[in-house]
C-alpha cells in the first residue's frame, strides 16, 4: 500500500462589491382564497409599475419565493377547551430586483419602493455580478495552499511528494455577500429623493473562503 499525505488546502479572496440586490416580501391575507390571492397580485402591480416609473424594464422583479398557507387562531370555548378557528389565507411572495453598484440608483430605487402602496418589507445587499470568478479564484487558490503545505511537510519529513492521488471537494453554494449591514428606517425612507442620495456608502469587501482536500503520493 503506497504512502500518501492528505492535506486540506483553504483558498482567500477579497472582492470589491459591484452589485446590489433589493429582497422585498409581500403578504396578503383573506378568508377567501380567490381574494387573498387578488390582494397579492394588485400588491405585485403597484410594485412593478413603481420600478418600471424609474427605468427599470418590465420584469426585473423575480420571485425568489412564493407560499399559500391556512391561518387559524386558537379559541377556548366556555368550557376552557381550545379548539382551531380557520382565519383564511395567507400568501407570502418573497422578490428580489438586482442591478449594478450605483449609490444614486439605490436611493432612487428605495424612493420608488417606499412610495409604492404595496409597502413591501426590504433587505439591502452587496454582493458581485460574476460569482464564478469569485468561485475559480477560490479553487485555484485552495490548490496552491494545499501543494505549498504538503512540500512544507515533505521537505521536513526527508521526504518527496509524488503524484497527486485525489481531489475530494465540496460543491456547496458559497455565501458572496458583503457584511455591510444597510437598513433605510421607514421614516428615512419617506424622504425625497435628492436627500436619500447624500447618503454615500462603500460597502465592506466581500471575504469568502473554500476548503478541498488533497491526497498525494509520498515517494
Amino acid at each position: 500500500m503506497p504512502r500518501t499525505i492528505t492535506v486540506k488546502g483553504i483558498g482567500a479572496v477579497k472582492a470589491a462589491p459591484d452589485y446590489i440586490v433589493i429582497s422585498m416580501n409581500l403578504e396578503s391575507q383573506s378568508p377567501q382564497y380567490d381574494e387573498t390571492m387578488e390582494l397579492i397580485a394588485q400588491q405585485i402591480e403597484y410594485l412593478d409599475t413603481s420600478l418600471e416609473g424609474i427605468g427599470f424594464e418590465k420584469k426585473s422583479v423575480k420571485t425568489t419565493s412564493f407560499n399559500v398557507r391556512t391561518d387559524y387562531d386558537s379559541v377556548q370555548d366556555k368550557n376552557g377547551n381550545y379548539k382551531r378557528v380557520f382565519k383564511g389565507y395567507v400568501c407570502s411572495h418573497h422578490l428580489k430586483i438586482e442591478f449594478d453598484f450605483d449609490t444614486n440608483r439605490l436611493a432612487q430605487t428605495l424612493s420608488a419602493i417606499s412610495k409604492c402602496l404595496a409597502k413591501p418589507e426590504i433587505s439591502i445587499a452587496f454582493t458581485v455580478k460574476n460569482p464564478s470568478a469569485i468561485n475559480k479564484e477560490l479553487l485555484k487558490s485552495a490548490t496552491i495552499n494545499a501543494k505549498e503545505k504538503a512540500e512544507i511537510l515533505c521537505e521536513a519529513s526527508n521526504v518527496e511528494l509524488g503524484t497527486l492521488l485525489t481531489i475530494d471537494y465540496n460543491w456547496g453554494e458559497l455565501d458572496i455577500y458583503s457584511r455591510t449591514d444597510y437598513r433605510i428606517e421607514e421614516e428615512l425612507a419617506a424622504l425625497p429623493m435628492a436627500k436619500i442620495s447624500q447618503i454615500e456608502i462603500d460597502p465592506e469587501d466581500i471575504d469568502v473562503s473554500d476548503t478541498a482536500t488533497f491526497v498525494w503520493e509520498i515517494k
